[in-house]
């Protein structure tokens, strides 16, 4: 298990990543993050005390999971995730899956879900190796449910193709729709009981967040 915290991970891979740049693709990102955060994604999305909306996604092989299915075992974790290409993302996964077996010892089960088509979610996970469920929000229908829609900005589209990064293609849609990476600590009657929304999307809640809110339920 890694030795230091998830925030720092990805600061490092953020300032990494960053560095590397030419100093115009420094000043596109800049701005592009600038004007998401000044935006009003995310602002009405599901939080501490909602009563989680029911749904019906499915995972990558076609099976049908149900919220209220899995809530009648346990507690849920659910996580919104931009996708396998995320860098920010893959340290999420890595950390998640470390602490699973501390998730699953208070009963909880843990999702995963982003827009991507079945067959760039089964390539996640078997790049991964994930033991969690992994389910397909094509079109972005549930996160726009739970409000947590963003866009690609149109300055920086350019620059994912440039990195080898084609959201169409794994998502399956043109739109450039992304899920506002968010966590949410579900107790058995639908009620959130702690949640994690940063459109900010360097930032994810630590696991030993989720496993305070498990041991409070």
């Amino acid at each position: 298990m890694s030795d230091t915290t998830l925030a720092e991970q990805t600061q490092k891979a953020m300032n990494d990543f960053m560095s590397g740049l030419p100093e115009q693709d420094q000043a596109t990102i800049g701005g592009a993050f600038q004007r998401l955060m000044e935006s009003a994604a995310g602002d009405k999305a599901v939080d501490v005390g909602d009563v989680m909306p029911d749904f019906n996604l499915p995972n990558a092989t076609g099976s049908v999971v149900n919220l209220s299915a899995l809530l009648q075992k346990g507690p849920v974790v659910i996580n919104f995730y931009r996708g396998g290409w995320c860098p920010f993302c893959n340290l999420e996964f890595k950390a998640l899956h470390e602490h699973l077996p501390e998730i699953q010892r208070y009963g909880a089960t843990l999702i995963g879900i982003a827009p991507e088509t079945p067959d760039t979610t089964l390539a996640t996970i078997e790049k991964h190796d994930l033991k969690f469920e992994v389910l397909c929000d094509q079109g972005n229908q549930l996160a726009e449910k739970f409000g947590l829609v963003m866009m690609v900005d149109e300055a920086v589209r350019p620059l994912y193709e440039q990195w080898g990064l084609d959201i169409p293609a794994a998502n399956g849609d043109d739109s450039f729709k992304l899920p506002i990476p968010a966590t949410y600590v579900v107790n058995m009657d639908g009620v959130v009981k702690a949640a994690y929304i940063d459109k900010n999307y360097t930032q994810r809640m630590e696991p030993s967040e989720i496993i305070k809110a498990l041991e409070n339920l």
